[in-house]
């Protein structure tokens, strides 16, 4: 039985924190709200948008108002190299329901390529086979312990060896298939079930691996045009190989719907965060090109980006193809209600990634190495999410609607319109104006969703550590602390007390680890996505503490 990580020394803590003398901050160094018009915002009546009657603006559904962690299935404690939906993830629930939480944030859960980054899946409906339990497949009688025991699954036990996975995951997985009986009535029931996105999906898996993983835009013409004769001889040549990935994804769904239902049977609603963009080498892209803006020969015309900001100073060039969305506003963007619809049966809560691509994109060329010189092209706006409302059902969207240090016209105002909450990010609060936009005494109402920080931040203990007293000052002043020390705490706290109906913390930050259990730094590769909880408890001290927090701000 895995255990959860939740171990705190206070002696590496010491490391990165150092007592800090008291300073008064500087008043004159702040933004005097008192001389701005409105708050940091991309629209200057957003609060009469809050107030006034909603006319055409569509009903907001209600949030219950909890706390929650964010921590991704690869992230759990597992001895085969990564996270599964296993024991350890059946635990984590329980730790949840132990501290009080009503909600688990995961990353997105699809299979991953190149760099290994969940946003740049290779389909947007399939499960990721790493994080199949292999404990499960033993119980299944599809494997033996002494056969996944003799496989090597990485040496870290804070981290992940994706190249050791890639290596032997699927040699494994294979060895169950050898003994899985394919023609149960359950497997067929699910092909059924699923075969929208299922056929394609698992044919262009096999292709790809007879490729030795090439990416689909350097096969053959005919298989990158899906001409019928390539596609049938591949199906014939291939169907053993296609099977096999059907019966990766029949493990998953199984996984993960017996996960959702023990986390909703104790009361834990999942997060699940759901990409705008898809990756280019992907089943969806290949299988439905004329959805997305690409050249004859496959490639895209220009990709996505993010715009510099104080994070980055050359901005992010992500490089996933840009929809056509005059094509896809023809059938009333069907593809898009498609996967809203197979997210609303894993998730009790659909957070979409990059909101502001839904307003307008920032794209640069095929190639360009920089986002300095991108250019924006018009989104579907209002249009998708209407169409997204129509199939939500009972699920609740979350908007991650951050466009940078300089907000994007029309933002607040579609996100206002849909009904969906968007997020505020308290790392992004202290930067000497009291008017910032994340600073919780500006939250407009209480419909939106606070991070302390997210997967693409450092942690609290290393955003923090290299910066100034000065340059704290004003942070020491509203969370009335008076050291670095304090800060982690502070903040979650301050989360905690808001309006916000959800406050949302990194497992990362709840443990006080530094920026070596960072999730992500964008426009990085190499080191991403490894991070993982060890074995050791969380002290009953903290876990009294949150518990706390939670009683005293009703979440």
């Amino acid at each position: 039985m895995n255990d959860i990580i939740v171990k705190i020394d206070k002696n590496d803590n010491k490391k990165q924190f150092k007592t800090a003398k008291t300073v008064r901050f500087d008043q004159k160094t702040l933004t005097n709200s008192r001389n701005k018009s409105k708050i940091n915002s991309d629209t200057k009546n957003n609060e009469n948008y809050s107030k006034r009657s909603r006319g055409d603006i569509l009903e907001q559904k209600e949030l219950t108002r909890g706390s929650g962690i964010l921590l991704a299935i690869s992230s759990l404690p597992s001895s085969y190299g990564i996270g599964t939906l296993g024991n350890a993830a059946f635990r984590f629930v329980d730790l949840l329901v132990d501290l009080k939480q009503k909600y688990w944030q995961v990353l997105p859960i699809g299979p991953t390529s190149f760099g290994d980054s969940p946003y740049q899946a290779m389909s947007v409906f399939a499960g990721n086979p790493y994080l199949i339990d292999l404990d499960n497949l033993i119980d299944e009688g599809l494997l033996s312990q002494n056969e996944i025991s003799s496989y090597k699954w990485g040496n870290d036990r804070t981290g992940i060896d994706y190249a050791v996975l890639f290596e032997n995951r699927y040699k494994i997985l294979r060895q169950a298939f050898s003994r899985f009986r394919r023609e149960q009535e359950a497997f067929l029931k699910f092909q059924m079930e699923q075969k929208d996105w299922l056929e394609d999906y698992a044919l262009f898996m096999a292709i790809k691996h007879e490729h030795r993983d090439e990416s689909w835009e350097k096969w053959e013409e005919d298989l990158r045009k899906r001409e019928p004769g390539a596609l049938e001889s591949s199906r014939e040549r291939l169907k053993e190989d296609i099977c096999f990935w059907k019966f990766c994804q029949y493990e998953f769904y199984n996984q993960w719907k017996a996960l959702k239902e023990y986390a909703n049977s104790r009361g834990v609603q999942i997060i699940g965060d759901v990409s705008f963009y898809v990756g280019l080498d992907s089943a969806d892209v290949w299988a439905n090109q004329e959805l997305f803006l690409l050249e004859p020969d496959g490639t895209p015309s220009c990709v996505a980006a993010a715009v510099p900001d104080k994070f980055s100073s050359h901005g992010q060039v992500w490089g996933n193809p840009l929809y056509n969305w005059k094509r896809m506003e023809e059938d009333g963007f069907l593809w898009w209600k498609s996967r809203v619809v197979n997210r609303t049966k894993m998730f009790d809560v659909i957070r979409i990634d990059h909101f502001l691509g839904i307003v307008k994109d920032y794209t640069v060329p095929y190639g360009a190495w920089n986002a300095s010189n991108g250019k924006w092209l018009k989104g579907p706006g209002r249009k998708l999410t209407n169409a997204l409302n129509e199939v939500i059902g009972d699920c609740c969207f979350i908007a991650d609607d951050y466009g940078g240090k300089t907000p994007v016209p029309g933002v607040k105002k579609l996100l206002d319109k849909a009904g969906w909450p968007g997020m505020k990010v308290l790392m992004f609060a202290f930067d000497g104006d009291t008017a910032n936009e994340h600073l919780p005494h500006n939250y407009i109402d209480h419909h939106t969703v606070v991070y302390a920080g997210t997967h693409d931040n450092e942690t609290i203990v290393g955003y923090f550590h290299e910066k100034t007293e000065y340059e704290l000052a004003y942070l020491y002043e509203y969370l009335n602390i008076s050291s670095k020390e304090d800060i982690p705490d502070a903040l979650i706290r301050a989360a905690y007390a808001s309006t916000a109906d959800i406050a949302i913390i990194q497992m990362q930050d709840v443990l006080k680890l530094g920026n070596e259990a960072r999730m992500n730094a964008p426009s990085t590769v190499g080191f991403n996505w490894r991070w993982r909880l060890g074995t050791e408890q969380l002290s009953e001290e903290r876990r009294a503490w949150i518990r706390n927090l939670a009683a005293v701000y009703r979440r």
